[in-house]
């Protein structure tokens, strides 16, 4: 690393003061998640099989809704990088009000859990828990998303330490509770997948609460209107809707291709499933932390784009992204190095244990696709950062839906028909879909076209 780019402007140093926060907010979270899974792996294999097509499910229907509130922090990073502060109260309040219906739509999909799984095949102890945790996981997604909202009025000034402390708070909050719940520890009964779902919803409640008291002050008022602007302003939330819905598009399609993999996946066998889940449980520790830089390298492009500086934003994005590989080529070297040990993070306790071989053995061959995958998303997550900073959403909407259908969606269901029961089939559509993002997102930084978008108003 070059010492004049540690100190530089939009450098490494200012890239990890913004990022490093954020990534310790996303580790807490995979930590959260991560145990979760473990937990719910030393249970059962039932409840191991069955947490994560819940809640890559659950996920798919928040991921739009969340693709569109994210990007407040976005309009929040390009004001403040015009200096127009007054301005950041009233498009955090554009978010809240899509919070609303969100929220009430999310909490609706109670009703269809059971035809949801009905259609995935799974096992009927499998089935029985997946709907369970579904139900709970949506009912939440309305207080994640205000908690996601509030958080872009720190994070999108490129203040970000504030959303590191609630983060933590929360996981610190939810870890015990997750075992206390599942297992049936103190005053709480055993409930096994059930109080896993109602630990992630006590988590998903407190940001918001935590937030709201950071927020609405007096000092926050003066500077920001983050009372006064409450009202609905239909031009900016048309803006907001012009820009954040591709998001919204993007983040679903992404996910939808994940959780038709997922059900791909489950259709072959239940150690199938089990490995998949463990194995893409580790790679959560590389992929969502690397989230907290690509929410990094957005702000500091929105920052660079509401200044009319493009070239202080692709200085930042090239910043981020060796920051990026470093830490990505760290992870995939330990996932080579050690995948027995990491796998046995998930086997069952007692007799259930017995049947782990078949998962052990499996999921050890899928860490060599994880270590693969690292290097890739750190490529893709990065410039992704920057095109969405810039309010190039456009594209990454069709990129993502171009790739899912092609890379994934088709292919799988082409060898679905054909009667391929290998575990290597899947997981190369899903390897050719990371390599297909990372390659156009990378082209498309490097030619240019968003230098020239405005998103907001001159």
């Amino acid at each position: 690393m070059k010492i004049q780019r540690w100190a530089a402007k939009n450098g490494y140093r200012e890239s990890l003061v913004i990022g490093f926060p954020l990534v310790v907010s996303m580790l807490s979270s995979t930590v959260m998640t991560f145990t979760d899974r473990i937990f719910l792996g030393h249970y059962s294999l039932e409840s191991l099989a069955a947490s994560f097509p819940a809640n890559v499910s659950a996920f798919l229907f928040l991921s739009f809704f969340f693709g569109v509130v994210e990007y407040v922090g976005v309009f929040v990073s390009q004001y403040t990088g015009a200096a127009r502060h007054e301005r950041v109260g009233a498009a955090m309040w554009q978010g809240l009000w899509f919070c609303l219906p969100a929220g009430l739509f999310l909490a609706a999909l109670w009703f269809l859990a059971g035809p949801l799984f009905d259609l995935a095949g799974h096992p009927p102890a499998v089935r029985e828990q997946e709907v369970a945790y579904f139900r709970i996981l949506t009912v939440g997604g309305g207080p994640f998303l205000v908690g996601a909202c509030l958080s872009s009025f720190f994070s999108g000034r490129g203040l970000t330490k504030p959303v590191m402390v609630v983060q933590l708070a929360a996981t610190a909050l939810n870890i015990p509770l997750d075992y206390c719940m599942i297992n049936g520890y103190g005053p709480f009964p055993e409930m096994g997948i059930v109080g896993a779902g109602i630990a992630t919803l006590i988590g998903y409640v407190l940001p918001g609460v935590c937030y709201s008291l950071l927020i609405f002050t007096r000092e926050n008022e003066a500077v920001f209107r983050v009372r006064s602007a409450w009202r609905f302003d239909p031009e900016l939330f048309r803006r907001f809707l012009r820009f954040g819905l591709p998001g919204g598009i993007q983040f679903f399609v992404d996910m939808f291709a994940v959780t038709f993999f997922v059900f791909m996946v489950g259709r072959i066998g239940a150690a199938e499933l089990a490995a998949t889940n463990a194995a893409i449980s580790i790679e959560t520790l590389a992929f969502l932390p690397m989230i907290g830089m690509h929410i990094a390298v957005s702000i500091m492009v929105g920052q660079a784009m509401g200044a009319g500086q493009p070239d202080r934003a692709a200085y930042a994005t090239g910043s981020v992204l060796r920051i990026a590989l470093l830490y990505m080529g760290s992870m995939a070297i330990l996932f080579i190095c050690f995948p027995e040990w990491l796998m046995e993070l998930f086997r069952a306790r007692g007799d259930a244990g017995a049947e782990f071989g078949r998962v052990l053995s499996l999921g050890v061959v899928l860490m060599r696709y994880i270590a693969a995958f690292t290097l890739l998303d750190a490529v893709a997550i990065t410039y992704m950062g920057g095109l969405k900073g810039a309010g190039d959403t456009r594209f990454i909407m069709l990129t993502m839906a171009v790739g899912s259908m092609g890379c994934v969606v088709i292919p799988l269901t082409l060898l679905t028909r054909l009667g391929v029961t290998s575990l290597h089939a899947p997981w190369a559509c899903l390897l050719s879909y990371v390599i297909f993002l990372a390659v156009s997102f990378m082209v498309r930084f490097r030619r240019g076209p968003w230098r020239s978008i405005r998103l907001i108003e001159e």
